[in-house]
């Protein structure tokens, strides 16, 4: 299969290993070229880990050389499949897929990793929204076994099917949802971490107690604050907006204290200081 991927970040270049760590052909874009050095270095390190632990068929260069980076769209004219893993932001997706939709062959297969926004409506701006689908990978992706798969309001029995079976063929357990703000995992998820992060700005306890209690209490391997930080405060804040904006219900208000974060460019783990300070 070819195999193309959108966004050479946490969430792209996660998702372009596993591809090629499956067999598959792959292409990953992004819009500079430091952008693909970066995601190449992690993917390199990565790589070495697996290899050093037995845990990688064949070679870290085998792998390597099975991905091609880009900055050219037009790269993935005759792939099969194309995952946007981009910018939590339905405006700069939709202009995304609309070229994407221009480019791609006629029977690719286009899929989004958006962790909320509707799959329906960036399925329409494409031209193609029989062949288009949500593809909700889990991060870290070389880890992470879930792979969300959120059929739009037109997308085919066809597409869903191939969309699964890649899936299964990278190792992972596709599960299917239908087409709602947030899916299912962010949906149950962040209204839990925004009540968290609202606990912290009423002042009911620390972080450090909150993500304890959680750990302890109900058996979560990492606190809500700790998960917040790894997620990053901004998309988390992104993911909220979607569900109070798209389900209008007011339990899904963001916290004042998560939107001044944010403001404050306190983004957590990638920004060395959230919650907690890397």
């Amino acid at each position: 299969m070819n195999f193309g991927v959108i966004g050479a970040g946490q969430m792209g270049g996660g998702i372009a290993q596993v591809a090629a760590q499956s067999g598959f052909t792959v292409v990953v874009q992004d819009v500079k070229q430091e952008f693909l050095d970066r995601g190449r270095a992690v993917i390199e390190k990565s790589l070495a880990k697996l290899h050093e632990k037995g845990r990688l068929m064949g070679t870290p260069d085998e792998v390597l050389g099975r991905i091609q980076f880009t900055t050219e769209l037009t790269d993935f004219a005759d792939c099969d499949l194309v995952v946007e893993a981009i910018v939590e932001n339905e405006a700069i997706k939709a202009q995304l897929f609309r070229q994407l939709g221009e480019i791609v062959k006629p029977d690719g297969i286009l899929a989004s990793n958006t962790s909320s926004i509707p799959i329906t409506s960036l399925a329409t701006v494409s031209g193609r929204p029989e062949r288009f689908i949500g593809m909700h990978f889990m991060n870290p992706v070389p880890l992470m076994a879930l792979v969300e798969v959120i059929r739009g309001y037109s997308t085919s029995d066809e597409t869903a099917q191939k969309v699964t079976e890649a899936a299964r063929a990278m190792g992972k357990t596709p599960v299917e949802c239908n087409d709602f703000p947030g899916f299912v995992s962010n949906r149950i998820l962040m209204p839990m971490l925004n009540e968290a992060i609202q606990c912290v700005m009423e002042g009911v306890a620390e972080p450090e107690a909150i993500d304890q209690i959680m750990k302890l209490g109900m058996n979560h391997p990492m606190g809500p604050l700790t998960l917040a930080d790894f997620i990053g405060l901004d998309t988390c804040l992104a993911i909220m907006e979607v569900l109070h904006q798209g389900l209008g219900d007011d339990k899904y208000r963001p916290s004042p204290l998560l939107r001044k974060m944010v403001q404050a460019g306190l983004l957590g783990r990638k920004s060395g200081r959230g919650f907690y300070s890397y």
